[in-house]
């Protein structure tokens, strides 16, 4: 056995990505960051062949490569794990990890090798069929026209509550998350908001995004309980937590 880990360019190790997102079966925080040419690939080598991959990106600068946020090998290799890590640290040279909670293969590497671990998100995932109803609370496709309030932390959406002819509420999903995944967004208008209408909206696009053959998910910031507390009571559910932790002092 020749265990080796050497960089090299995206196209190279999406076959072994593949694999990855087919057992993961889980919306990824960081997908896009592929796309956007913001990841550096390293391949796992037994010998000649391909076992696993790892990559990297910026922690709080995505002009660095400081974070190892995806790491896999294929299951026959899984028992040198470690021994593939600690490799994949001295050639990398990273300083911190990055993983989700619910990808046990990294995170189990994380806590290993990383100190200082935190959270600082909340991942969720389709939940519970709810059937919630505001009278007077229509939920349709936005329109060209109507008159949308000043938004402050969502995008606008595709989607509207109006009540009494007065949109209230905007939501949607974005697309650019590892298929069939999609994110789920909202924003309620402050004069209306407690009531409600944020967790409709949430259950509403959620048969939208089915409609439209994804599987919809979502995120908050783990300090902002309101936006917890809509995602649950609007029919998603936690599926993790997106963790952080520096690479120990005896393995950079």
């Amino acid at each position: 056995m020749r265990l080796q880990v050497v960089q090299t360019q995206l196209d190279h190790i999406l076959p072994l990505r593949n694999l990855f997102l087919q057992e993961c079966n889980f919306q990824v925080r960081y997908n896009a960051v592929h796309e956007r040419n913001l990841s550096d690939s390293y391949l796992v080598k037994d010998g000649d062949a391909a076992i696993g991959y790892a990559s990297v990106k910026g922690r709080d600068d995505l002009s660095l490569r400081d974070a190892i946020f995806e790491f896999y090998l294929m299951p026959a290799w899984r028992k040198y794990s470690s021994a593939v890590f600690k490799e994949l640290l001295s050639v990398s040279k990273v300083s911190c990890i990055e993983c989700q909670s619910n990808d046990p293969l990294l995170s189990g590497m994380l806590y290993e090798f990383a100190t200082g671990i935190y959270s600082d998100v909340i991942l969720f995932k389709n939940g519970p069929v709810t059937d919630m109803h505001i009278p007077g609370a229509i939920f349709r496709e936005r329109q060209h026209g109507d008159t949308l309030f000043e938004h402050y932390s969502e995008p606008e959406g595709t989607h509207v509550i109006e009540v009494g002819g007065k949109v209230v509420a905007t939501g949607g999903f974005l697309l650019h998350y590892n298929k069939p995944f999609a994110d789920l967004y909202m924003e309620v208008l402050e004069s209306y908001r407690r009531k409600g209408y944020g967790s409709l909206m949430i259950q509403e696009v959620k048969k939208a995004c089915f409609r439209a053959g994804r599987v919809p998910a979502a995120r908050c910031n783990i300090t902002n309980k309101p936006s917890k507390a809509t995602l649950l009571k609007g029919g998603l559910e936690i599926a993790g937590y997106m963790l952080s932790g520096d690479v120990k002092s005896e393995y950079r």
